[in-house]
């Protein structure tokens, strides 16, 4: 049956895997993101629920779980913040997000600077240009970040050398600018929904 053969191509790989090895990848901070894309669709095709209708139990489930899998491991590496973690969490470095903090004064006082214009862009004349610049603004740190990040990487192993705290220091300012970026687009919808 073409079902039982193409789960025993597609199911070789064990689920403990990495992502890395489940998309075919070097694990790296720089990621090719078209071989990425290319290779999820590749993989969704063979595992995607149609191909399996007249399966057994035990095989729809398998395909379900490679499918989750798939799904799980593409989001980590198409998004550089997760991908980073995901990276130095393979070299054995463990983050505790309880207690995860920045000491650099200077990014703390931007991000309240940040968090100050978010917050008076509601009130602004033109409210939806005020947040416009405040979201450019934080695309540019978060892109400015991720040069950081590659370069780190780049510059050697990252849970062997004692970089791995730079490394985990960057992601925390990532973090940052990622949940104020949520906060602006949320601003945004409500700005909508406002005018609306």
């Amino acid at each position: 049956r073409p079902c039982r053969i193409l789960l025993c191509v597609t199911m070789a790989a064990d689920l403990s895997t990495t992502h890395f090895e489940l998309f075919g990848l070097t694990p790296s901070f720089d990621v090719d993101m078209e071989q990425l894309d290319s290779r999820y669709r590749e993989l969704q095709r063979a595992v995607h629920p149609d191909r399996f209708a007249n399966a057994s139990d035990q095989e729809r489930r398998i395909s379900m779980q490679r499918a989750t899998q798939i799904n799980e491991g593409y989001q980590v590496l198409k998004d550089s913040l997760r991908r980073g973690r995901y990276l130095l969490e393979l070299g054995g470095y463990r983050f505790d997000d309880g207690q995860q903090t920045n000491n650099d004064v200077e990014f703390l006082m931007e991000q309240m600077e940040l968090r100050e214009s978010l917050g008076e862009a509601r009130e602004a004349d033109d409210a939806f240009a005020a947040l416009g610049k405040v979201m450019d603004r934080i695309a540019r740190d978060n892109e400015r970040l991720t040069g950081i990040l590659q370069r780190q990487f780049a510059a050697g192993d990252p849970c062997g050398d004692g970089c791995s705290d730079c490394i985990a220091e960057t992601l925390t300012k990532m973090q940052f600018f990622q949940k104020l970026q949520e906060e602006a687009m949320e601003l945004e919808i409500t700005l909508e929904d406002e005018m609306g």
